[in-house]
Formats: structure tokens, sequence, C-alpha cells
């Protein structure tokens, strides 16, 4: 690459094209197992989320209690409504079509999965986020504050620092 070219943006990589120029592309977010299809959608349904995930995306936006929540997250061919990584955190807005047909199956065999994989999973109705969207997000902290973060808060431990806070 000639100095003159601008480094890769976040989520960049180079490629060499035809003329042995570099051309910068857009590498796939890091997903949880989910295909390019599974992303894609995801990004779809972000854009067309329902009036109870806008509620609740508003509220959750603010980041109670420290939770940071994706909203529309593509993980191992699902997409969740909202999922918080740090507590492996999945939360689902079921609306009525979620009563009917084959889908309550359908539901338990994807919670089923998600669960063999290490992921939690809270389930709340439309109604009730429509009802009362402070008591969901309430409901969604007190869920989520039951699972210790996966990471601790703060800069990583020093060299030589015990990682576990214990002082000696």
């Amino acid at each position: 690459m000639g100095e003159t070219e601008n480094p890769p943006r976040n989520g960049e990589v180079a490629a060499r094209n035809a003329d042995g120029g570099a051309e910068w592309s857009r590498v796939q977010h890091r997903t949880v197992g989910a295909s390019a299809a599974q992303t894609e959608r995801a990004r779809k349904l972000r854009r067309e989320m329902t009036l109870p995930e806008v509620l609740l995306c508003r509220e959750l936006r603010g980041k109670p209690a420290g939770l940071k929540l994706r909203r529309q997250f593509a993980v191992a061919g699902y997409v969740a409504d909202f999922a918080c990584l740090d507590r492996r955190l999945l939360n689902e807005i079921d609306g009525i079509v979620h009563n009917m047909g084959d889908r309550p199956e359908r539901d338990q065999m994807r919670d089923a999965n998600l669960i063999a994989l290490g992921w939690n999973i809270l389930r709340i109705t439309a109604a009730d986020v429509l009802k009362d969207v402070a008591a969901a997000v309430t409901s969604i902290v007190g869920y989520a504050d039951s699972f210790r973060p996966l990471r601790p808060s703060g800069a990583p431990p020093r060299s030589g620092e015990d990682f576990s806070g214990e002082q000696s």
C-alpha cells in the first residue's frame, strides 16, 4: 500500500484489486454463529421494529443499571429482539402470534438450542410492554442482575496484579 492511501476504518480490511492497488472492503460484523443472511435479516428487523420493541428500545437506550443491550441481534441462526452480551441474556418480546399454531413449540425448541449454547432467555409479552414499559425494563434489569457479568467493568488488571481483586 502506498502512503497516500487512507488506513482502514473500523470493520474494514485491505484487499488487493486487479490493478494491485488496495481496496477497502467491509468485514461482516462479528456475530455469534450467524450467517450473512441472518445478519441481513437482523438489519431489516431493526428498521421495521414493532411498537413494543420501539418503546422498550427507547427506555433501554439509557443503559439502565449499566446494562448495554443490542437490538435485533443475530445469534446461532436466530434473531433475538434484545441481547445483553455481557450477561449472555436474550430478551424476546412476544406478540400474540407466539401463541398460535406451532409457534409455541418452535419457541421452545429455539430456547432449548440457545440455552444449550449458554444463553439465558427472558420472554416478555408485547401486551405487558404496552401496558407498562417501565415495569418491563425493571423486569429485564432484575433478571439480568441475577447473572454475573462475563467480564469485570473497568480497565484490565496491570501486569502482576491479582485479577480477583483480593488484597494480599
